[in-house]
């Protein structure tokens, strides 16, 4: 099993360019990528965040 460093809601926000409170309203919607909680703290995989932009990767339509 490979260990994985755990992205802070503020690394990933800057990794995808997003604000942290749209993170923070994915969690509230459910719709954004897997997280994981450690009593009050929120961390993130990035191969959790991997996933969820392949779902979310669209082909341009011809």
């Amino acid at each position: 099993m490979e260990i994985q460093k755990l992205l802070t809601t503020k690394e990933l926000a800057k990794y995808l360019g997003i604000g942290e409170s749209t993170l923070l309203q994915y969690r509230f919607d459910g719709t954004g990528p897997a997280y994981i909680k450690l009593g009050h703290l929120v961390r993130y995989r990035i191969s959790d965040v991997e996933a969820w932009l392949a779902k979310r990767t669209e082909q341009a339509e011809k």
